[in-house]
């Protein structure tokens, strides 16, 4: 818990770079100043996405370059798209897949259970079971299309659902969840390796990943 607890600590340290550069429009004059001030001073900045929606497509550029991939998702829907699609198809074959989703298992006071509450005040068709309800649709997904590969591994956490990591052997996408708006809605910082960012991104995924549980299939409880 002492790794669980210092990423949460670094994460408030991301978070006022979030704070500060989350506003801006992303645009490659700006990505070239922030990717300046990042090597002066460490951070491994690069770029700034208004909204987790628009990485798509530089995610999907960074997996195929990727020697392993690590991803830690509040729901996982992004799994499912096209961005995703080559490995599961077997176009792309890195040496290790893990993928970390809310265990969908847990009932009561469940921090999955928690954004879901969050997620209600601002999104007015946000249903109770919604959001639980597609994380069980995701791993459904996921397991299906991965039965064959031996590379990938799907666990489950109950742990504080504040990020979205995304993290490759070269970069990390980095999303801090707000509790007044959607992830797709939220800032993406994008880090290179290394720095003191993609750092941050691979604490949350491992802390993460040491307090998760291995996933049944989907139509268990």
């Amino acid at each position: 818990m002492t790794d669980f607890l210092f990423g949460i600590l670094s994460s408030l340290a991301a978070s006022a770079i979030v704070l500060v550069l989350g506003h801006l429009r992303g645009s490659r004059p700006l990505w070239w100043l922030i990717a300046a001030c990042s090597w002066c001073t460490g951070t491994g900045l690069s770029r700034v996405y208004r909204h987790q929606s628009a990485t798509e497509q530089d995610i999907a550029r960074d997996l195929s370059r990727a020697r392993w991939i690590k991803v830690l998702a509040g729901r996982g829907n992004v799994l499912t798209r096209e961005t995703f699609s080559p490995l599961w198809s077997g176009e792309l074959s890195p040496e290790s897949v893990q993928i970390l989703l809310p265990d969908h298992r847990t009932q009561g006071d469940s921090w999955l259970d928690r954004r879901s509450h969050d997620v209600r005040r601002f999104d007015p068709g946000f249903t109770p079971d919604l959001l639980r309800n597609q994380v069980r649709t995701n791993m459904a997904y996921l397991t299906r299309a991965t039965r064959s590969q031996r590379n990938f591994e799907l666990r489950n956490f109950n742990l504080p659902n504040t990020c979205r990591v995304i993290a490759t052997d070269r970069a990390a996408y980095l999303t801090f969840y707000s509790s007044s708006a959607h992830g797709r809605n939220s800032p993406c910082l994008y880090a290179r390796a290394p720095g003191l960012l993609y750092s941050i991104a691979l604490q949350q995924f491992d802390a993460a990943w040491m307090n998760s549980s291995p996933a049944l299939p989907a139509s268990q409880p």
